[in-house]
């Protein structure tokens, strides 16, 4: 590949928090090709084919979890990775690890853990990424977690930017491995940040617009959408609106990708290692100002709309009861938990807390419904909010 000077080279890593004296025999891999196949063959990895993307517990085949987000995120990278000259190896790992720490029903789950967690440090799910590839899945004999190199977990903890206050942690496994949380992360990180963004924006507006939770005109209100309807039309004259809608989201997409291309492009100049990108004080990949102010009203549109819809915010209540009784069940009841779980609770605190919700934050939503109905006999009614 044609490797830009300001790309991360894995021939140059900063190296693993822990040495393995094989890691040279094992192919032709590089350092970031073995990081993307190493949590690609994860268990977190494949546990988000059972977690909420916007829908909680969905029963249609057709709606996105966090498995399918995660790799159209990776789709959506690799390609500005390739046009910018970076390492897709490591744009592919960060996109596809990003929301490795979500806990089931995605965001009302994460409020639930935070709150049980209130006197013990709270629960962040991008910190609990970090956790839960540092330290909880552990496949590999001898050492903790998946031992990624410094380059993976330095933009997982900072890919929205430099973290100057971490919560318990992150500020844990810094103290244990740094990862220079004060600076910018490469630009790599960069793109996996804006490419989760692209695709969580456009994704989402499909699967509202499967849903019946958002409509058409509701959508066109938004005039840069209505001109990007109209262009499809004049392209596509007399096909169904479903085929025209598939389109809009693709030319959407289409579109943000390329301004990304171009302003980033402009915000390098001048740049000319991965350092000078660390050092930069700003994010470099970024939209320009004018597709990312439309952008914001992409984004304040759909949680208006969408997110905060009235029947998911019911339904996301009835989630963050089943992760509250969940965890004060366990938290009751220790003979609750799996035989390995309970072996290894702490009897001290917080640590018999944060192991508790660590259990937690690993289930998919149907296991999770699935303990709850072991422990309290059923399971709140309509949680399957489609």
């Amino acid at each position: 590949m044609n490797r830009a000077p300001y790309a991360a080279d894995p021939a140059a890593s900063r190296g693993r928090e822990f040495q393995q004296g094989h890691e040279g025999s094992r192919g032709p891999r590089s350092a970031f090709q073995r990081d993307r196949d190493r949590i690609i063959h994860s268990i977190a990895f494949r546990r988000l084919a059972g977690k909420t993307q916007v829908f909680i517990a969905p029963d249609g085949d057709h709606f996105r979890v966090r498995l399918t987000h995660s790799l159209e995120v990776a789709q959506i990278g690799r390609v500005i990775a390739r046009a910018l000259g970076l390492d897709e190896d490591l744009t592919e790992a960060l996109c596809l690890a990003h929301d490795i720490g979500h806990p089931p029903f995605g965001h009302p789950g994460e409020k639930a853990l935070d709150a049980a967690l209130e006197k013990r440090g709270g629960f962040a799910h991008n910190e609990n990424t970090l956790r839960v590839l540092m330290r909880l899945n552990c496949p590999y004999a001898g050492i903790p977690g998946l031992n990624l190199s410094w380059e993976v977990l330095e933009g997982l903890a900072k890919h929205n930017g430099p973290v100057t206050a971490p919560g318990w942690a992150l500020a844990e496994l810094d103290s244990a491995y740094p990862l220079d949380l004060a600076r910018w992360p490469s630009l790599e990180a960069q793109v996996a940040a804006i490419s989760d963004d692209i695709a969580y924006d456009n994704h989402d507006i499909d699967d509202g617009l499967r849903s019946g939770y958002l409509t058409l005109d509701e959508l066109l209100e938004l005039d840069f959408v209505a001109d990007n309807w109209r262009a499809v039309e004049t392209r596509f004259p007399g096909q169904p609106h479903e085929v025209l809608l598939r389109e809009l989201v693709r030319d959407q997409i289409g579109l943000m990708v390329n301004d990304l291309l171009e302003a980033t492009r402009a915000n390098l100049s001048g740049i000319g290692s991965v350092e000078e990108v660390r050092a930069a004080g700003r994010a470099l990949a970024t939209l320009s100002p004018a597709m990312a102010a439309q952008e914001r009203q992409l984004k304040a549109f759909l949680y208006r709309r969408l997110y905060y819809h009235d029947e998911q915010l019911a339904t996301a209540e009835r989630a963050r009861t089943v992760i509250a009784k969940l965890y004060a069940g366990y938290h009751q009841q220790p003979a609750l938990l799996p035989e390995s779980w309970r072996e290894s609770l702490p009897e001290e605190e917080p640590g018999r807390s944060r192991h508790i919700a660590d259990f937690i934050a690993g289930m998919t939503d149907r296991y999770a419904m699935e303990q709850y109905r072991q422990i309290y006999g059923t399971v709140p009614e309509g949680l399957s909010n489609v």
